[in-house]
């Protein structure tokens, strides 16, 4: 039944409701991210003003030009693209054989690797911290982007492997049938039938994965000294004295390294959606 044609009223009161509820959440979501590029473009003294003001007082390039003129979040940018980028590729190696086998293979003991995977994914930080810490100083890679690598898979490789296993399962099998009938091997049927047919979960996985490590606090806190990653060293800038608290030059910072993020999504939001909604529908 056509609501539109039978209650015009309710329709379009449902409408007018839907339409309001989505402006609401999309205020409530981009007002934060609005407000920080506003001040990240105002001047120190104009943040004290009342929000009608400072709206409409100048905007300056000032704080973005102190940001990229700092060496150490010039530092903390290579550091943070060094960590993650190596974290994720680990990742996406390691996990791509491990999802291949847990989800094509039968063995004894398969359900609970997935459980253990699971449940690492889902553990807090702080529980390993202490443990992690004396290996990384033990290993001799303290306040060293291997440190950070070695560290962020504890988080990466369990989200790699769930994500891709749950995908790989649902790659239809006459694939590898018809790769082993022409002769390839099982680490060439890998690389050259699975691989292209996963690319929108590797792509998926992989950006997730990098948003983990590119934003990740605590473990760039405890293992580096002076070799700190980029929200390490946004957390720690601090102003003229004790009392003065930088906000112009904090937004501007967080504004540079989430448009990268930002781009990356909009970029491959396509394999985004692909990835995430793969295996949803069967048959």
């Amino acid at each position: 039944m056509n609501l539109q044609r039978t209650n015009p009223t309710l329709y379009y009161l449902q409408r007018t409701a839907f339409y309001v509820l989505v402006i609401a959440i999309t205020v409530y979501l981009l007002f934060p991210f609005v407000w920080a590029v506003i001040t990240s473009f105002s001047k120190a003294g104009n943040l004290f003003l009342t929000p009608g003001a400072f709206l409409v007082s100048p905007k300056t390039l000032e704080n973005y030009a102190q940001v990229f003129n700092n060496p150490a979040f010039q530092r903390g940018l290579l550091f943070s693209v060094i960590a993650a980028v190596g974290a994720v590729a680990i990742s996406i190696i390691f996990g791509s054989f491990a999802a291949y086998a847990l989800g094509r293979f039968r063995f004894a003991g398969k359900q609970v690797v997935m459980y253990i995977i699971l449940a690492v994914s889902v553990f807090p930080q702080i529980a390993v911290l202490g443990g992690l810490f004396t290996l990384i100083r033990a290993a001799g890679v303290f306040n060293n982007p291997v440190g950070l690598i070695v560290s962020y898979l504890i988080f990466t490789i369990p989200f790699t492997v769930w994500v891709l296993t749950s995908f790989v399962r649902d790659i239809p099998g006459e694939l590898e049938e018809a790769a082993l009938v022409d002769g390839a091997s099982p680490l060439q049927t890998l690389f050259l039938v699975l691989f292209p047919v996963m690319m929108p979960a590797l792509v998926t996985t992989g950006l997730l994965a990098f948003i983990n490590a590119w934003n990740e606090y605590l473990f760039a806190l405890t293992f580096t000294s002076s070799n700190r990653t980029v929200p390490v060293v946004i957390a720690n800038y601090s102003g003229a004295s004790q009392y003065d608290q930088p906000w112009g030059p904090i937004m501007a910072a967080s504004i540079v390294v989430t448009v990268p993020l930002i781009i990356l999504v909009l970029v491959f939001q396509r394999n985004i959606v692909s990835g995430l909604t793969a295996g949803a529908v069967k048959g």
